[in-house]
């Protein structure tokens, strides 16, 4: 299959929508497509896509890159299926055709098998060069929609959210009985002579109600331990050819996560204080991971949103996806990163999770006020942001006496200040700075780390800084939206690439929304600067339902 841009969209003599009534015209051109048509779809960039289809020009064409990623942004925007939206666009909804500019068209060149494909093509590009195309494309159309309401950069806020895995997290008896049920029953699929006797009950579809619920007798450590020698056995007699299955590699690292080599060779399950958070939960999702956060469990993935705001709208104009073990300083280093050293002032307003020493450190070189809302981790006393640390010999105390010996430990990054006693006791900060007292001497342990923490703690809790909470605080919208409108925790696929694609997806949507909301309100704010309305007389209202494909006239 060649690639071919499809950059004329000519109309031709039968277009539907030429051909349709000024009344269905009227309504087309009122209704969301005349944004969506005019601005979301002439800013796909269909070229990024190019090195997924062959250079062959022998071959057929592929189906419209601008048409396909219009219409991902089109099933997520109204919640469809791929069948309802193929439906949709085939059986002749003209504001979908519109939108997506084949209202000429003889036959409308979408189906489910096209957008099957394609997803699958970008999933097995991205496995290949790490290359994430469809995630390049949504931050291009941010970048495109800010530059049309003219949102500028210079506000940022940023928030994560745990995306639930599309399986169930097991216990490690579920987890080790059902790979090795895997393994048994594809081991009997390839040679039924390579499946042992004593291992027969796993072909049995009863086995496992058997086995975690009717069996009485027998504990669950006892069951545990029973199904850990029977692996260890695969483990052992399974030959060299069938040691290149998919079941039985994922046993391995099952059992290399999960037990323990003992002194004999047998394996033994291993202490549960021992078991990584990024071990495998379930053998049908192994990339997802287990973390707890805010005292809740959490089995899946985890999404990281930046959204640009300011007086003409919001935009999310930067977003990642990964495991849910990354942790939010590791999103904030990485975009900060990405950002390098800005040209205008820019600010970037997040959570405590967010915060660390370093990454302020890396915003300030980068020119970017990198403004956390609070801190994690227990708060330092306030008076500590007042010691001043000029070198390794010279520490004054928030009252400016100096130490008469300062000793830094390495290992901890701490100094340790010795002041003269007779002046730490007649001094009125004695009791707020607490230190420790000695024969002869008063000493603090100090580092530059509670220093800096110390400072931003006080501007934190500043009258100025206020704003920058309540800024925060719009971000929380976010992820509800996912979780309520696009359903993020309900995708239909597994895996941590897969899944990101169907996110970037959600994403594009939340962007193609706003921006049609606000053209939305431009047109209507156009209407009523311009409009003289009479005084005492009824006024019809029509409401037209920008998100929804049914107009409702109220």
């Amino acid at each position: 299959m060649v690639f071919r841009k499809n950059s004329s969209q000519q109309l031709s003599l039968d277009d539907r929508f030429l051909s349709a009534s000024k009344r269905e015209q009227k309504f087309v051109l009122n209704s969301w497509a005349k944004g969506f048509s005019d601005i979301v779809f002439p800013a796909i960039n269909e070229e990024r896509f190019a090195v997924l289809f062959s250079q062959d020009e022998a071959t057929r064409p592929n189906t419209p890159i601008n048409v396909l990623i219009g219409a991902l942004l089109l099933k997520e925007l109204f919640q469809m299926t791929d069948e309802e939206l193929v439906e949709t666009v085939v059986c002749g909804d003209l504001r979908f055709q519109y939108a997506l500019h084949t209202t000429s068209f003889n036959e409308q060149p979408l189906s489910k098998n096209s957008l099957n494909r394609f997803r699958r093509r970008i999933y097995l590009h991205c496995l290949a060069t790490g290359d994430d195309l469809l995630h390049q494309e949504m931050e291009h159309l941010a970048d495109q929609f800010c530059q049309f309401l003219g949102i500028q950069p210079t506000m940022k806020r940023m928030d994560t959210l745990m995306v639930a895995a599309n399986c169930r997290r097991l216990s490690r008896l579920e987890l080790l009985y059902t790979c090795v049920r895997n393994l048994v029953k594809t081991l009997d699929k390839e040679n039924p002579a390579l499946v042992s006797e004593s291992l027969h009950h796993y072909l049995e579809d009863t086995d496992a109600n058997a086995v975690f619920y009717h069996d009485k007798t027998t504990t669950p450590d006892e069951k545990l331990d029973q199904i850990i020698k029977e692996a260890h056995s695969l483990e052992k007699t399974v030959d060299q050819e069938h040691r290149s299955l998919s079941d039985f590699q994922l046993l391995l690292q099952v059992l290399d996560e999960q037990t323990t080599v003992a002194e004999t060779g047998e394996r033994q399950a291993r202490a549960g204080k021992d078991i990584t958070p990024e071990s495998i939960q379930n053998p049908a999702e192994p990339e997802a991971t287990y973390q707890k956060k805010s005292g809740k469990h959490h089995f899946g993935y985890v999404g990281n949103v930046v959204e640009t705001v300011d007086a003409n709208g919001a935009m999310i104009t930067h977003y990642d996806y990964d495991v849910n073990t990354h942790s939010d300083v590791r999103f904030c280093e990485e975009f900060l990163e990405q950002m390098g050293t800005v040209d205008e002032e820019m600010t970037l307003v997040a959570d405590g999770s967010f915060n660390s020493t370093d990454n302020r450190e890396t915003a300030k070189e980068h020119h970017i006020h990198f403004a956390p809302t609070n801190l994690n981790g227990t708060a330092p006393a306030e008076i500590k942001g007042d010691f001043q640390i000029n070198d390794e010999e010279t520490i004054l105390c928030p009252a400016g006496h100096q130490a008469f010996k300062v000793s830094y430990y390495k290992s901890s990054e701490q100094y340790c200040a010795w002041f003269d006693k007779e002046t730490c006791l007649s001094c009125p900060l004695f009791e707020t700075c607490c230190p420790k007292e000695q024969q002869r001497a008063t000493t603090v342990r100090i580092s530059k780390k509670q220093i800096s923490r110390a400072r931003y703690l006080k501007e934190i809790k500043s009258d100025a800084f206020k704003p920058l909470v309540e800024f925060r605080n719009g971000i929380e919208s976010v992820p509800s939206i996912l979780r309520r409108r696009y359903h993020v925790d309900n995708m239909p696929v597994r895996g941590l690439v897969r899944t990101k694609i169907w996110f970037s997806c959600k994403i594009g949507a939340i962007n193609a929304k706003n921006l049609l909301r606000r053209i939305g309100r431009r047109e209507k704010n156009s209407v009523n600067s311009t409009e003289k309305r009479p005084k005492k007389k009824l006024l019809v209202k029509i409401r037209y339902q920008w998100f929804s494909p049914y107009f409702v006239a109220s």
